[in-house]
Parts: C-alpha cells; structure tokens; sequence
C-alpha cells in the first residue's frame, strides 16, 4: 500500500500534468516544489535552528524560481496558468 506522501504526489502530478504521460513537465515540477516549500515552511516555524532545512529550502526556492523563468520564457500563457492556480505572486 503507497504512503500518504506517495498518493498525495501522484494526485498533484495528476492534477498539473499536459497529458497521460506527462510526469516531469515545468508545471509538475513547479507544483511538486510548491508543496516541498509548504511543507518545509511549516517545519522551520517550529524549529528555527534547523539551519541545513533551511539551505535546502533555499535550494528549492532558486530552483522553483529558475523553472518559473523557463516556464514564462518558452509560453507565457502556460506560466500565467501556473501562477493562478498555486497562488503565486510574481
């Protein structure tokens, strides 16, 4: 039986994939780091010394920001898409 994580992944994957095989596409990635992010953010409100989950937060920041880059380089439309439906501010 898959974890909580594993089918909560699947269901994201599922839900910004373009088509049936789509599993690694700008807006998967973006939505995946999304959540990272979240999850992360939580866990430093409560364990402010955490100083290497804070570099990987970091880390996954820049990248969710290259991939936004990419994203609004190649189809702005497409990147417009993305920000509405996680919630971004850009």
């Amino acid at each position: 039986m898959p974890s909580a994580k594993t089918t909560e992944k699947h269901d994201l994957i599922a839900a910004y994939r373009r088509d049936d095989k789509d599993s690694g596409s700008p807006e998967v990635q973006i939505a995946l780091l999304t959540e990272r992010i979240k999850h992360l953010t939580e866990h430093l409100r409560t364990a402010r010394h955490d100083n290497s989950s804070r570099r990987g937060l970091l880390m996954m920041v820049g990248q969710r920001r290259r991939l936004l880059a990419y994203l609004h380089q190649k189809s702005p439309e497409r990147y417009q898409a993305v920000l509405g439906r996680l919630g971004l501010r850009r």
